[in-house]
């Protein structure tokens, strides 16, 4: 049973890592090396409710990593450094930059609301944030300047770079994960953070503390695959993606009703896989998130994917997704501008990883 559990590990780890195909350099003076990552292109048919249809194609995603590992005595050290081409016009960009003593991992990396949902969410083409629905939805914060991970057997405990300038403390999140021989995974998180209460004003230091639980799910059985996900509770706006004034992006504001209380957000989400045979893999998935007040005349978001990915070759993903939302999502870091907007969207992608 414990070899099962490790495999089961395995295969939800490699699901969140491009390195799953990395190839090995070779012992340094002690330290190991190798690099990996992926080359993706992709097309975007968009279809929006409220505009005219469009077509966009990039193959910006692709990352390249480097990882460098050694035995130190009793203690393993572990660098792992990731960019991509996301940023201003094509430019190389820094995605992961960070140091593994042991059990702690240090540097600028996935929150602890991005392993809280990530292992458990249904597979999905679409690479902006995790997924909406859950506590992590928000691609604009996924990875914070700085986030410390101390992670031993199911615990997870993690501080990261505060939201809130004039945080008196790290954003925090405390997670348990459960795994069992059979490939059933399950998470129980609570996450806790200082929240702006008066973002229009810049030199006070006014604000509150705002906790939710985040619970997830993955399930096996056999070749098919069931997730859900909820979560409920305040200043988890930004985060989940989706606040007072709809998109989150970054602004403090998202996190307040119109009468400068905390938000109350809810989400779930749902979603199956099943894998029709070693070649050909099928994905459904639904998330909704919600809030307690909003200026929109819908405080809801949904969003339908489905998809189908196709094994052309060992290492080499051919696919298409379907989506389809309900509100505009994505808000820049201004907090007003989007990049998808409410609408259906076709995206057909080819994946090459080393």
């Amino acid at each position: 049973m414990l070899m099962k559990n490790k495999i089961a590990q395995a295969v939800i780890i490699a699901g969140l890592s491009s390195q799953g195909f990395a190839l090995e350099l070779g012992d340094f003076n002690g330290t190991q090396f190798s690099v990996g990552g992926y080359i993706k292109a992709e097309g975007v048919f968009n279809n929006p409710d409220e505009s005219r249809s469009t077509f966009e194609s990039s193959a910006s995603q692709s990352r390249l990593n480097v990882t460098t590992s050694r035995q130190e005595g009793d203690h393993k050290l572990k660098g792992f450094i990731e960019g991509d081409f996301r940023g201003a016009s094509s430019v190389f960009r820094l995605r992961h930059a960070t140091l593994t003593v042991d059990n702690l991992t240090v540097g600028q990396t996935w929150t602890g609301q991005f392993f809280a949902n990530a292992p458990f969410d249904t597979e999905m083409i679409n690479f902006y944030g995790t997924g909406i629905g859950t506590v992590s939805g928000n691609g604009a914060v996924v990875r914070p300047d700085l986030v410390a991970h101390y992670a031993k057997g199911g615990l997870r405990l993690t501080a990261q770079d505060p939201l809130y300038s004039h945080a008196s403390l790290p954003d925090l999140v405390v997670g348990y994960t459960h795994r069992t021989a059979e490939g059933h995974a399950y998470n129980v998180s609570v996450t806790g953070r200082d929240v702006d209460t008066t973002p229009s004003d810049t030199n006070d230091s006014e604000s509150k503390f705002g906790a939710a639980l985040s619970l997830a799910a993955k399930l096996k059985f056999g070749d098919t695959s069931v997730s859900v996900s909820g979560f409920s509770g305040t200043g988890a706006a930004i985060y989940a993606g989706w606040g007072y004034n709809g998109a989150a992006g970054t602004a403090a504001s998202a996190e307040l009703d119109g009468n400068g209380d905390l938000l109350t957000v809810t989400g779930f989400s749902a979603g199956i896989g099943h894998k029709l045979n070693d070649k050909l893999r099928a994905n459904l998935r639904y998330g909704q998130v919600s809030t307690d007040a909003s200026s929109l005349a819908d405080d809801t978001l949904t969003i339908t994917t489905a998809n189908m990915i196709y094994t052309y070759l060992p290492g080499l993903d051919i696919g298409v997704e379907l989506r389809d939302q309900s509100a505009a999502t994505n808000g820049a870091a201004s907090g007003s501008i989007v990049t998808r907007p409410a609408g259906q969207q076709v995206e057909v992608m080819a994946m090459y990883k080393f």
